[in-house]
């Protein structure tokens, strides 16, 4: 390529390139600390993006989104190879059936008819999860954690509180909630996949 046309093409380039999120250093958000990395299954996982999650200017909780590779998109986080978590630490006290009723709703809405239909045997037991633990207080932690050839997890407060649940098409699902067509939070998908300032406010 002639120099001439690769000085003209390398400010594109910079430009085009989307604003990651640096593994380096750890994100506080409210308080809340999500490290640059994590172990989960033997994998090591970097930070995509992390923010929190508003319901009108009321901050209810703050997410991290662990991956392998970097994603900027619901399908390319389901494709990055390997383990996967997303890490949720709640911001104030809510009622844990009411939560698991907006995670299922969330599920229907993003997730096609057929991945929605495989994730049901899990989304009933994540319902009964939330249904026994009856309210989720602020500061209280939980993750989901995927694991090739095991399953998805739930651990809250350290503590597993699911065996794991093998449909692949469950943690597809569980994902669509923050990243899919109709998300949770516009804002906290994008910081989720490093588009967008982790603290940015409800528009």
């Amino acid at each position: 390529m002639p120099l001439r046309r690769k000085l003209i093409l390398a400010p594109l380039a910079l430009a085009c390139a989307p604003a990651w999120p640096q593994a380096s250093a750890p994100v506080t958000l409210a308080g809340v600390r999500f490290e640059p990395g994590a172990s989960v299954g033997g994998g090591a996982l970097l930070l995509n993006g992390a923010g929190i999650r508003y319901k009108a200017i009321f901050k209810v909780y703050a997410a991290g989104l662990y991956l392998s590779a970097r994603a900027a998109s619901l399908e390319a986080a389901v494709a990055a190879p390997g383990p996967k978590r997303v890490h949720i630490v709640m911001l104030r006290d809510i009622d844990a059936n009411e939560l698991g009723k907006l995670f299922t709703q969330g599920m229907e809405k993003n997730a096609s008819k057929d991945v929605f239909m495989k994730s049901i045997p899990g989304t009933l037991k994540l319902a009964e999860l939330f249904a026994r633990k009856k309210k989720l207080a602020s500061g209280d932690a939980f993750s989901v954690d995927w694991v090739p050839g095991q399953g998805t997890t739930v651990v809250i407060n350290g503590k597993p509180e699911l065996e794991p649940i093998p449909e692949p098409a469950f943690f597809q699902a569980l994902l669509g909630i923050w990243l899919g067509k109709d998300p949770a939070d516009g804002p906290l998908k994008r910081a989720l996949l490093g588009q967008e300032s982790p603290a940015a406010p409800p528009s």
